[in-house]
């Protein structure tokens, strides 16, 4: 398991999307904000090829200590792809999707742990 628990696994999360070269890096903490998830990693790539190349790197670093996702989707759009690893919810978005979905802004009242742009 990663260090410092699910904080620990966002803030390694954001070091795999930022040996991506991801842009705009972001983890949110929302466990005051809803059930869903306690963080929310948000980053973005310039490129499809470059959004599925973050979410691979994201994917190999925890495959490698054996953690898997509930869940991915958007993947083969590479549009915005969406890891659901259950308290940690990771947005890889293409940046002209990021720009029209606004997470950020409909979270806007979450902590920032990291902002790295």
């Amino acid at each position: 398991m990663i260090d410092d628990g699910i904080k620990g696994m966002a803030i390694q999360a954001a070091k795999a999307a930022e040996d991506k070269k991801a842009n705009d890096i972001q983890i949110l903490d929302v466990r005051e904000l809803t059930v869903i998830a306690d963080y929310f990693l948000i980053c973005s790539g310039k490129s499809v090829t470059q959004v599925k190349a973050i979410a691979r790197g994201i994917d190999e670093e925890f495959s490698e200590k054996g953690i898997n996702p509930k869940k991915t989707a958007g993947m083969q759009e590479g549009r915005w792809v969406l890891m659901d690893y259950a308290d940690l919810i990771i947005h890889v978005f293409h940046e002209e999707e990021r720009k029209y979905y606004e997470l950020e802004r409909l979270w806007a009242d979450a902590e920032k742990i990291l902002r790295k742009s």
